[in-house]
């Protein structure tokens, strides 16, 4: 009896310690049900740019391989996809306060996985972000070249990935249950200071917001469309900000599990 017993554990004892896609869509709907999320990350940044980039003339402008309405739709693409990987990260700030991560440290989910799976529903919903708002911009006037509308659109969902980072260390670093009231401005205004709704310019505000981490990120999702060589410090802002996201959110997961 203890034998059989034994042998139907193993596999499920194996199947929590790898990856799962049946864990991974409990996760997604869990943060579905999150109606703020879905409000802030799916609706806003949709509702941003029926406001500010379906201006006539804006139709007819064009920026490089694209007109000025398909630059605002890439960017606000670019910001939804930041909003969701974030609030997909730091929703581990609500399941600390909940005690759920400790649950899921009795279980043989190995804690790597838990972080995959947080960062796989990060980019989940980083997709579907950028795609929601292209597929309300296209049809109210976003156009140029398709193929290098697409390549930055995509280069938005796989370059959030680094504030997918940014949300599991502020997650872990905040002890609050309401964690994206406080990075939801905060990305709000990396965003203005990154010049990623507007164009920078020169003078002390271009020079101040190669420091920001949302520089890199809109110069680089942006360069498709823009025709221009990407400037090598944006390069370096990604890779800087990511390895710090990246070390901090590991310092945070490490002192989080060592805890009793």
């Amino acid at each position: 009896m203890s034998t059989l017993t034994a042998t139907a554990t193993a596999p499920a004892a194996a199947t929590a310690r790898t990856f799962s896609l049946t864990y991974l869509a409990v996760e997604l709907r869990r943060l579905l049900r999150n109606r703020r999320t879905v409000i802030f990350t799916l609706i806003m940044p949709p509702v941003f740019f029926l406001l500010f980039g379906t201006v006539d003339s804006y139709k007819t402008e064009s920026v490089g391989h694209a007109n000025v309405t398909a630059w605002i739709m890439v960017s606000m693409a670019l910001y939804g996809a930041l909003l969701a990987t974030t609030s997909g990260g730091a929703s581990v700030s609500v399941e600390r306060a909940q005690g759920w991560t400790r649950q899921l440290r009795l279980t043989p989910l190995r804690p790597a996985v838990y972080v995959a799976t947080k960062v796989a529903v990060a980019m989940v919903l980083g997709l579907a972000a950028v795609v929601v708002t292209a597929v309300v911009g296209f049809p109210a006037g976003a156009s140029g070249d398709t193929t290098r509308i697409v390549e930055s659109l995509a280069l938005a969902w796989v370059g959030s990935a680094v504030f997918a980072a940014f949300g599991l260390f502020m997650g872990y670093l905040l002890p609050s249950e309401n964690v994206m009231q406080i990075l939801g401005p905060v990305l709000a205004l990396l965003s203005f200071a990154g010049g990623l709704f507007m164009p920078l310019g020169d003078g002390v505000f271009a020079t101040i917001a190669k420091f920001v981490p949302t520089y890199g990120l809109a110069e680089i999702v942006r360069g498709p469309i823009t025709g221009g060589d990407v400037s090598p410090w944006a390069v370096v802002n990604v890779v800087a900000w990511g390895a710090v996201f990246v070390v901090g959110a590991a310092w945070r997961f490490r002192k989080d599990t060592a805890r009793a």
